[in-house]
């Protein structure tokens, strides 16, 4: 049964390609659409245009966003992390460190803002106190804290150095302790040592 219906549909694409068939009416000879080239260029200058807008917008956004990184870790950098971990406040290593998550965030929102670098510094010494400051300022009283660390252990060890060297002359200096013997009993003491000894 299938190989009739194949045979007879092969003989009727025979008969409609010699033109003795009709196609039939859902079957229309191909004709290419009519395109208008000025239609086409329009929608393509569309879609470039578009193209062209949506990358220029990324580029702004990720070049803004790289910007305000950098100075986001510059300053980040100049600041502690007040849980008392000691650690530069970018780099705070507790897990879930409210106060590392609270400065952050208010140090974003000062970027944001486009305050100056010494006007956020400034803002975080005022709130936190001058210990949240990962470089003490090198003036005033605070000069102590770049100053003292080097040189008080070179004094220590001078110090040291000249304790040492005085208790050496001291040694060098004492004579030899001790009483004072007699000649007699030094003698008796001579001549004991050489009755006991058997060999002379």
């Amino acid at each position: 049964m299938i190989n009739d219906r194949f045979a007879s549909g092969v003989r009727w694409a025979k008969r409609a390609a010699l033109g003795q068939e009709s196609l039939g009416p859902l079957v229309q000879p191909f004709s290419p659409p009519k395109i208008r080239l000025a239609s086409v260029l329009r929608k393509v200058a569309v879609v470039v245009t578009v193209s062209l807008l949506v990358t220029l917008a990324l580029v702004i956004t990720f070049s803004v966003r790289a910007q305000s990184n950098s100075r986001e870790k510059a300053l980040g950098t100049k600041l502690l992390c007040v849980c008392g971990c000691g650690q530069v406040l970018p780099y705070c290593n507790h897990v879930g460190c409210t106060y590392s998550h609270n400065m952050l965030k208010e140090l974003d929102e000062r970027i944001a803002r486009n305050e100056s670098d010494d006007l956020i510094l400034q803002s975080f010494v005022q709130e936190y106190g001058p210990t949240v400051l990962a470089e003490p300022p090198a003036h005033g009283f605070d000069l102590a804290a770049w100053v003292v660390p080097i040189v008080a252990p070179l004094i220590a060890l001078y110090l040291v150095w000249e304790v040492v060297r005085r208790w050496r002359k001291k040694a060098a200096l004492a004579p030899a302790g001790g009483p004072k013997v007699s000649p007699e009993l030094l003698a008796r003491a001579r001549r004991e040592a050489h009755h006991e000894d058997p060999h002379e």
